[in-house]
């Protein structure tokens, strides 16, 4: 897991593990306990969390999460480092340990409409064949760096290389920057969770000032 305090401010706290290894739990809850916020954003969509909580944070039993072609051969790379579980268990942890403590969670990403107006704004039909492309190759062939980190990192820049699907990725994460100054200030301190290739794109959004209108 990686962490940072966002534009220098102690009132909010980014923390991004690498999705699906169990083995980033620990950090992360250690990280929130010894932060002790007030409030929790994730990089989620409110359907996403609602899901979350609903089937793994409230239920009794999981659920069988069938996975795509991609997820799983995501899976089969990732873990050489340690067990990995989906869904993401820092995110279903962090939910568990929010609301054993009544610690409200905020999801932070725009919802399918929204999303799905934003993948068709950056992302057109040449991009689409090129992306596909990509995620069967990096399937058939996931990176083999030395740490789970390097593997998350390489694993998106492998699929999300076009300049379109950047472009999309960086209006999601602009959509999750422009929330923060103000939840930050309605309920501080305020601890942000996030995929950690989300991580460098969110602190450099945040850093360059003001946020603009979310319409």
């Amino acid at each position: 897991m990686i962490s940072a305090r966002l534009g220098g401010s102690s009132s909010i706290l980014l923390l991004a593990p690498v999705r699906g290894l169990t083995a980033e739990v620990v950090a992360v809850l250690s990280a929130l306990e010894q932060y002790a916020p007030a409030r929790v954003g994730i990089g989620l969509s409110g359907d996403e969390l609602r899901s979350l909580h609903d089937y793994f944070v409230a239920s009794d039993a999981d659920p069988v999460v069938p996975l795509t072609a991609n997820e799983t051969s995501e899976v089969r790379g990732l873990v050489r480092f340690g067990e990995v579980r989906v869904p993401n268990p820092s995110f279903v942890e962090v939910l568990r340990w929010a609301r054993s403590r009544g610690v409200p969670v905020e999801p932070l990403d725009p919802d399918d409409e929204h999303t799905a107006a934003l993948f068709a704004e950056h992302i057109g039909y040449f991009e689409l064949v090129r992306r596909t492309v990509r995620e069967r190759r990096v399937a058939r062939s996931p990176p083999t760096p030395s740490t789970a980190d390097e593997f998350a990192l390489e694993w998106d820049s492998q699929i999300a290389s076009g300049r379109g699907s950047r472009g999309f990725a960086g209006a999601r994460d602009q959509y999750l920057v422009d929330r923060l100054p103000a939840l930050a200030a309605d309920r501080p301190p305020l601890a942000v969770v996030v995929d950690r290739e989300r991580f460098d794109s969110i602190r450099e959004l945040f850093s360059r000032g003001p946020p603009t209108t979310i319409a």
